[in-house]
């Protein structure tokens, strides 16, 4: 293979019965800009159209088992069969909103010291109002390309395959394996995390109540697993329930939004700070402040530095001529 055709990317989506998005995250792959790239789904086992969906497009299709499952060895098995020097990693409900989107995530890559970039990250008309919310603290307006703790998100998310070789996926992990592996990238081989707003999607949660906890409560369980010495406390919950539940009041009257939405916030804040957060701690060194702010504070509350490298807005990528 000549080096003009090598692949430049593998993009690795992780997917079960995922028939509603995936078409949509296909088609916005193939309006990206960059064009030497494969696309590689991870599926465990889906009952749905999902397979039939991927058949139209150029796909390696990877098989593993339910019963094998974790996060952790989805992504190694797809990461096993890549070709490509870097490894995108982007949820099947998710979709990008330019045709740039795969440009800002490799472009940071210039600097040989990044071994991971992770995108912005926004919902959808159905996306809960208080996991809007997390979005915006999570992954601001503002790039930061000096990023001090290892907060990243593999829904969205860019390594290099030579890192991974030499860092594959903790696949006992319930989460989070995202963060353990830009923890060991930082700390055990000194490579950079960088933060790009300019690569954002959508990102779709479609989660009854119980979704919401067993979501929030194996993150817990993983987090605990990551950082042995850190706790989350019975004031811990109290104290940050109250500040989330009454941060997403004061914005829902601000953005003019249906009061019937409260219900909704005191469901879901509830749900991941109670049933999530505080029982998935209660079954390493302490936690970073700057990381735990990233986790569990509002987005006013977050003192970080930050830095801007913004292009000016540009059209989005058109959906509907795909449907």
């Amino acid at each position: 293979m000549n080096q003009k055709n090598e692949v430049l990317c593998s993009i690795i989506i992780r997917c079960y019965n995922e028939e509603k998005h995936i078409g949509k995250l296909f088609a916005g792959i193939s309006q990206q800009t960059i064009k030497n790239i494969e696309l590689i789904l991870v599926d465990s086992g889906s009952t749905d159209s999902t397979l039939n969906i991927a058949s139209k497009y150029q796909t390696n299709l990877v098989y593993i088992s339910p019963e094998e499952f974790s996060f952790g060895r989805a992504l190694n098995y797809g990461c096993k069969a890549a070709k490509g020097k870097y490894l995108v990693f982007i949820s099947a409900h998710c979709w990008p909103i330019y045709d740039d989107w795969l440009e800002h995530l490799l472009e940071p890559f210039q600097d040989e010291k990044v071994g991971l970039v992770y995108g912005k990250q926004r919902g959808n008309e159905q996306t809960k109002f208080s996991e809007e919310q997390i979005f915006i603290s999570w992954f601001p307006e503002n790039s930061d390309y000096d990023q001090t703790h290892p907060f990243c998100n593999n829904a969205n998310c860019t390594i290099r395959k030579e890192l991974w070789n030499k860092i594959p996926y903790d696949e006992d992990l319930t989460g989070l394996e995202d963060l353990d592996w830009a923890q060991k990238a930082i700390t055990e081989h000194k490579y950079k995390i960088v933060y790009s707003s300019s690569a954002p999607i959508i990102h779709v949660h479609e989660e009854t109540t119980k979704s919401i906890l067993n979501r929030y409560r194996r993150e817990a369980i993983a987090l605990k697993h990551i950082f042995p010495k850190e706790r989350f406390t019975i004031f811990d919950f109290i104290k940050l329930t109250s500040i989330n539940i009454l941060t997403d009041i004061s914005k829902l009257s601000i953005n003019r939004k249906m009061f019937r939405n409260i219900t909704d916030i005191f469901s879901f804040r509830i749900m991941q700070f109670w049933g999530g957060t505080y029982i998935g701690f209660k079954t390493g060194d302490q936690i970073s402040s700057s990381l735990k702010r990233t986790f569990y504070y509002p987005n006013h509350v977050k003192k970080e530095k930050k830095y801007s490298m913004e292009k000016p807005a540009k059209q989005p990528i058109d959906y509907q001529k795909f449907q």
